[in-house]
């Protein structure tokens, strides 16, 4: 392979100041981290504690094996809404007893764990991950149930969540339940629908319906315990598969449920199992990338910081080169690469990017969208040179491929760009964002530029006279709404990605994700859709 040079100079001004303005986005970051770790506050995390009982991560700590990494997913869901920041739920992939498991633990310290609409999208996007990826799943139980307020948002589409295990089951991934607190109503279906159900003797309640409501429907006066309690469903309701005496021994028959399932990863192993890494610091990742998303770099520079031993072959580099493709290894896994070098997608670029995801299915090669883009060029020399049909070559290939897909917005993903660089709606396994992308329709800018002149023209046309200053008003509204909804964390809080993370952890975060991919087959497409040549 050949060998990536950098021209990187980490002393020049530019540089350092891409790194202080991505410092300024990390450290954004990390506060709403810190904001979704810290639950329901000092208050509600303390009377938990003094009721002996773990917190989520504390539970998933002691689930996942002696100091093996934990990827955390969506964990700033709900930023920037009305629902606390985690959307109090917890969910990542981590390794039990050898397996990569994907595990949703309930935080009952925020509202008692009730799902709101932002924690069932976020419990929903955990259950697609584990089926795409063939991930079994384990689900650390305690919660009030539904958040009674928002409930015509969650009741019709949280039956999903219920559907999603059963198939699950019927795919022959196993799923793994303990139930820690209360698990209500349609809770009460999690370790209902779960292959293997953990109880813990004095603490579960599971049942459709609590004493009050009992009593208001059947006016029977029932007690937590006859009515739902660990004990009943261990020996008379055969709901429960195991009676564990406290949390941790309950954790402990989680994992010795995960031991017993005989597990085999179905993709192939990595193809060198002690890979060398980068040859260049990934520190220098906080300043490549420019502060102004005006402003290109060159994606080979990420590329050297990332890849296995900053060995690259590219293909086509002379040809379409505003895209960067070709063949790398990442912690030992052959990997396709397509990354944005200079905003535009030009047809050559488009036709380049087809041609590559053809030959990666055609090698059963995982693919790496890195993600800088501006568009599809417009104007009337590229709409009659065929921009369009070019442009859905391209996303046709992405549509129809069926080897995994990763993708990292590493600073601008606008218009259909976003769509031919495998954006949140084309179903990458996993989307990942740095802390300075941005992502919408266009530019903030050429937003507010396009509606002023749809304004002025629309005055031009009744024969009024044009307010300039309104316009100007309207454009600075607007850039400021569009700059404020484009931003990672607004997006992320959306779960319109799997999370924001540190560029220096890019390299990490792509390896346990594609290791996690590995537990299903890795097959390229037997066919796509009409090219429109």
């Amino acid at each position: 392979m050949t060998t990536l040079d950098t021209a990187i100079d980490g002393s020049s001004p530019a540089f350092q100041a891409n790194r202080d303005a991505l410092l300024e986005r990390l450290a954004e970051l990390d506060a709403a981290l810190a904001t979704a770790r810290a639950g329901g506050g000092e208050k509600y995390v303390t009377r938990h504690h003094e009721r002996g009982k773990l917190l989520p991560r504390e539970r998933i700590e002691l689930l996942l094996d002696q100091d093996s990494p934990f990827l955390e997913l969506s964990p700033v869901a709900a930023f920037g809404t009305d629902f606390p920041v985690g959307a109090s739920v917890v969910t990542g992939i981590g390794v039990v007893e050898g397996v990569e498991c994907l595990i949703v633990a309930n935080d009952p310290t925020v509202r008692g764990g009730a799902v709101n609409p932002w924690s069932l999208a976020k419990t929903r996007r955990a259950g697609e991950i584990a089926r795409a990826n063939r991930l079994p799943m384990v689900n650390l139980v305690e919660s009030a149930g539904a958040d009674l307020p928002t409930q015509a948002e969650i009741f019709i589409p949280g039956g999903r969540v219920f559907r999603d295990l059963t198939r699950l089951s019927a795919e022959r991934i196993p799923t793994v339940s303990v139930v820690f607190g209360n698990a209500t109503a349609g809770g009460a279906y999690v370790p209902g629908m779960s292959d293997y159900t953990i109880m813990i003797r004095d603490r579960s309640q599971v049942y459709l319906a609590g004493p009050p409501l009992v009593k208001m429907a059947t006016g029977e006066d029932a007690d937590d315990e006859s009515l739902g309690g660990a004990a009943m469903h261990a020996t008379k309701s055969g709901l429960a598969d195991f009676l564990a005496a406290d949390e941790r021994d309950g954790i402990r028959l989680a994992r010795q449920c995960v031991r017993r399932l005989n597990w085999r990863k179905r993709g192939p192993a990595p193809r060198n199992p002690m890979p060398q890494p980068p040859r260049y610091d990934p520190e220098e990742l906080l300043g490549i990338t420019s502060a102004d998303l005006k402003v290109p770099f060159d994606p080979r520079e990420v590329l050297a910081r990332v890849l296995d031993g900053s060995e690259f072959d590219e293909f086509k580099p002379a040809y379409g080169t505003a895209l960067v493709t070709g063949w790398g290894e990442l912690h030992g896994y052959p990997v396709g690469v397509l990354a944005n070098a200079r905003g535009v997608l030009f047809s050559e670029e488009a036709q380049k990017a087809t041609q590559f995801i053809q030959l990666a299915n055609a090698a059963d090669t995982p693919l790496i969208f890195l993600q800088n883009t501006t568009g599809y060029m417009v104007g009337t020399e590229y709409e009659q040179r065929g921009i369009i049909k070019h442009g859905a070559l391209m996303i046709n290939a992405v549509s129809n491929s069926t080897v995994p897909h990763l993708t990292v917005n590493l600073g601008a993903s606008y218009g259909a760009g976003n769509y031919g660089m495998c954006g949140r709606a084309y179903e990458p396994r996993f989307l990942f964002t740095w802390p300075n992308a941005k992502s919408a329709v266009m530019g903030p800018a050429q937003l507010a530029g396009v509606l002023s002149i749809v304004a002025r023209q629309a005055a031009a046309a009744r024969g009024r006279e044009f307010d300039e200053d309104s316009d100007a008003a309207m454009r600075m509204m607007v850039e400021q709404q569009i700059e404020s909804q484009s931003g990672a964390l607004f997006l992320s809080g959306r779960l319109y990605d799997d999370g924001v993370i540190d560029p220096r952890d890019t390299r990490t975060v792509l390896g346990l994700c594609l290791s996690a991919i590995h537990n299903g087959q890795v097959k390229g497409a037997d066919a796509f859709g009409v090219f429109r040549m």
